[in-house]
């Protein structure tokens, strides 16, 4: 197992390279292979009140007529080592791990970034919580009392949450729960170190809003899986050895149906820690996918850089950590 662990952090370590090299190139190769000089490239950083001294400084200081490699060689350094820029009489300072300086609010990416983590973080993790939980759940009861009521009933309400975008849930919850019967007043972000209370009766309509997309299509894979798994032959053999139900289907039939689960859901929360855009637009919460509409919007090059990095960062370590339940499901995955 200790082994398997090393092969999957080396492999993990060289994807972090791998994924830092395209990201370099998507924002720093692609628009010159689309005909962009390094002056244009340059004016991205400077803002509307671009002259051609600060053109020419931020050219100089980025590096921007160096060869690539020079390039994305100063753009690791800086994650590890921080950066210096200087224009004139002016320093800026970007510390490690440097995602990236903004030249045009004048402020280093990653502390932006480090304050709305905890906010997207708690979201995903209590949404994570709730969609896991509730859709295995009804998928192993649909499994088991398969073509019941219960059913076709869990089966309609998975395909309505499928069907329904976050924007109209979270709308709905708002519209119903907040405004119209003041049940949550004011939903806003608290840090659950301030008011571990607080910070959870605040992100239960995000959670419920977010986690009912997910649960329902979880249910439905755990149906399927479960469908599969409990016409096998090994699971025939463990009812004739006369073992309970209860451990034929929790520890025979989930198991082997959980590598599906295992899968899509690292993918997924992954994907949700580099930033549940729609559920913080709708609900308001300053965590990283609404920091990255915000640059968006601005056309700020570092800080969509640098939430570029940070998702894939947390999606290659949740994919490093589906490996390593992979192993712990199935111990024929660690001689692979």
């Amino acid at each position: 197992m200790t082994a398997y662990i090393i092969r999957r952090v080396i492999a993990a370590i060289v994807l972090l390279l791998v994924v830092s090299a395209v990201t370099f190139a998507i924002f720093f190769l692609v628009p010159r292979i689309a005909g962009q000089t390094t002056t244009q490239l340059a004016t991205q950083y400077v803002g509307k009140d671009a002259n051609p001294a600060s053109i020419a400084a931020v050219k100089k200081n980025l590096g921007f007529d160096l060869p690539l490699y020079e390039q994305y060689w100063h753009f690791i350094k800086g994650i590890f080592a921080g950066a210096h820029y200087k224009f004139g009489p002016d320093a800026a300072t970007c510390h490690r791990p440097c995602f990236g300086y903004s030249f045009k609010s004048h402020v280093e990416v990653w502390p932006q970034l480090k304050s709305r983590i905890p906010v997207t973080i708690s979201l995903a993790i209590g949404a994570a919580v709730l969609w896991v939980v509730s859709g295995v759940a009804i998928g192993v009861v649909s499994a088991l009392k398969r073509g019941s009521v219960i059913d076709r009933l869990s089966m309609g309400v998975a395909l309505t949450g499928v069907s329904l975008p976050i924007f109209f849930t979270g709308q709905l919850l708002l519209a119903l729960l907040s405004y119209q019967w003041g049940w949550w007043t004011n939903v806003h972000y608290v840090s659950i170190t301030a008011d571990p209370a607080q910070w959870a009766w605040n992100l239960i309509l995000p959670w419920v809003s977010l986690a009912f997309l997910y649960s329902a299509l979880y249910a439905r894979l755990t149906r399927a899986g479960m469908l599969e798994t409990m016409g096998e032959d090994y699971i025939r053999t463990a009812r004739a050895k006369g073992l309970p139900e209860r451990t034929v289907v929790l520890k025979h039939g989930l198991r082997s149906a959980l590598t599906p689960i295992v899968t899509i859901f690292g993918l997924d929360f992954g994907l949700l820690i580099g930033g549940a855009l729609l559920t913080e637009q709708v609900f308001s919460l300053q965590g990283i996918g609404n920091y990255a509409v915000g640059a968006v919007q601005d056309n700020d090059l570092p800080k969509i850089l640098g939430v570029t990095l940070i998702a894939a960062f947390f999606i290659v370590v949740c994919n490093l950590l589906v490996d390593i339940v992979y192993a712990a499901l199935d111990p024929r995955v660690r001689y692979s």
